[in-house]
């Protein structure tokens, strides 16, 4: 074995001496850039989960938000935050992420006003590069939704208007489906929804829309379940209760109500024979049921046509149908609650239509064989 004197050993210790003193540096240098960036690589990566990544990214559902001109970045970021609704988690985390991102990438002042479609999964810099990109004005159109028609009705009349580019059959889709519209609690409580032919029949509450004309199915549904549920409320809610009667038991009778009579004088008129009837365990007989189920609109029926087995056939089946068979207005909505108090205690159980040519106004019985006298005097007229 070689040996070291202690004079070599002691200039090695030197050399390793000199070489730590300035290999030190490095090393700590080295060191702190790396502690450095994984700090920054956590931070990064807290930040964008926590404030600029998508919302919920599995949620592709739309919603429109509407950029008034001048709108400032933090007001955007305050509507994108909102857009929701209350009580619901917006497009974007926090107003205050938004804010410092465009001010952080300069594009504060680029955000442009329009019409937009943004949903949850969408991450911060994803919706400023669609707002800073802009979107012209959507061009708008009406619809009018009359008292009393039916889902099917409606699309006809959305695929009829040559200003709406609305898929009709997607609208129809929607309808009979309604899964999306859950977060309504009057569809959401309906325990047989799944045997109507459309769930949303009754509740596309007749208005004036004004619309986008290329709205999506959603959107035009969306608003007219909102204003039904903005209808629908207070008063009407405690005269139900007063009866006994669900909101869909209501709904189904004012369908009724609206597609038997023309004259509204007649509403509440009706409205009492029919409550006459249900209290009494009768079937109700309405030929618009009978209407509903063929897709005709007749007043004469066929012996086979009345005994067709559906749930909507009150011919058939005693009570009410399985659901709305329309979609009433609040006239009828209200005579469905409010039944002529002099026919309720007169107890008037028949009605039948006059002549059609020279009256929209109904003739009412109490028995049945006043009834039959009035049928063969009219009868003539029906065809």
């Amino acid at each position: 074995m070689k040996h070291i004197d202690k004079t070599e050993l002691s200039a090695v210790r030197q050399r390793w001496q000199r070489f730590w003193h300035y290999a030190r540096p490095i090393a700590t240098w080295l060191l702190s850039i790396g502690l450095v960036a994984v700090i920054v690589i956590v931070a990064v990566q807290f930040v964008l989960s926590h404030y600029i990544s998508a919302v919920d990214p599995d949620d592709a559902t739309p919603y429109e938000v509407v950029i008034p001109q001048n709108a400032s970045a933090s007001k955007i970021a305050d509507m994108l935050y909102h857009a929701c609704g209350e009580g619901e988690r917006g497009l974007i985390v926090s107003s205050a992420s938004f804010k410092v991102y465009v001010d952080f990438v300069g594009k504060a002042n680029n955000l442009k006003a329009g019409t937009y479609r943004l949903s949850k999964n969408m991450t911060i810099p994803e919706i400023v590069d669609v707002l800073a990109a802009g979107n012209p004005a959507r061009r708008t159109t009406r619809l009018v939704v009359i008292e009393g028609k039916t889902v099917e009705e409606i699309a006809r009349t959305i695929r009829d208007n040559e200003n709406i580019e609305t898929d009709a059959d997607a609208f129809l889709a929607m309808c009979r489906d309604a899964s999306a519209f859950a977060k309504y609690p009057f569809i959401a409580e309906l325990n047989n929804a799944g045997e109507r032919r459309y769930v949303l029949e009754g509740y596309l509450f007749p208005d004036t829309y004004d619309i986008y004309a290329d709205s999506m199915p959603e959107e035009i549904l969306d608003k007219m379940l909102t204003r039904y549920y903005e209808v629908y409320k207070g008063e009407w809610v405690s005269r139900a209760e007063e009866l006994d009667m669900t909101r869909d038991q209501v709904m189904t009778l004012a369908s009724i109500i609206e597609r038997e009579a023309s004259d509204p004088e007649d509403f509440y008129k009706v409205s009492a024979v029919f409550h006459n009837r249900l209290n009494a365990g009768m079937k109700l007989e309405s030929c618009a049921t009978l209407n509903y189920i063929t897709g005709q609109d007749r007043l004469v029926f066929t012996e086979n046509e009345m005994s067709i087995v559906s749930s909507y056939n009150t011919y058939l089946n005693a009570g009410l149908p399985i659901g709305p068979i329309s979609n009433p207005g609040a006239a009828a909505i209200q005579a469905a609650l409010y039944p002529n108090e002099e026919y309720l205690e007169e107890g008037y159980l028949f009605f039948c239509n006059a002549n059609p040519q020279e009256t929209r106004s109904l003739v009412f019985s109490k028995t049945y064989e006043e009834h039959q006298e009035n049928v063969a005097r009219y009868k003539q007229y029906w065809n």
